[in-house]
């Protein structure tokens, strides 16, 4: 044997005696068991994420009614802010696509719903409105049709 084959051997030796006398001191110790000591708030915390994972958000193809399609972002921000506060109950985007920022308003599972919201904001911004096919949000009470529809 080389030299460095026998360090390497000894050096085996010397580590699983070692994890082995470790392991009989921890067992003397603990009667053969391990103690797990948690905190109660995890349980908590994982009931907690549970009910977030229920309620989360599912994307699926549907419909958005666009009210702006512009190159200059303040005004695409203040057109947003304007239909936040007049339509507080639909969810408001904001969305880049070079060199557009376009404001859409709603989460429509059909074209009929969409059409219908965007008579509603004629009144309020006049200029092209138009319903756009989107991946939309829905959680799962609207998915079911449980929600009452705005």
């Amino acid at each position: 044997m080389t030299m460095k084959q026998l360090i390497l051997l000894f050096s085996g030796l010397l580590i699983g005696g070692i994890a082995v006398a470790q392991d009989n001191a921890l067992a003397a110790n603990t009667g053969g068991g391990v103690k797990v000591v948690k905190d109660g708030r995890l349980d908590l915390l994982i009931k907690k994420q549970i009910y977030i994972n229920t309620l989360a958000i599912r994307n699926q193809p549907g419909f958005r009614v666009q009210l702006i399609s512009t190159n200059k972002r303040n005004e695409a921000n203040d057109i947003k802010a304007k239909v936040m506060q007049l339509y507080p109950d639909y969810r408001t985007y904001l969305e880049y696509q070079p060199p557009y920022f376009k404001v859409r308003i709603g989460d429509f599972k059909s074209r009929d719903e969409a059409t219908d919201f965007r008579e509603k904001l004629s009144s309020n911004f006049p200029g092209a409105i138009f319903v756009v096919p989107a991946i939309i949000n829905l959680s799962p009470e609207k998915e079911a049709g449980t929600e009452e529809s705005n």
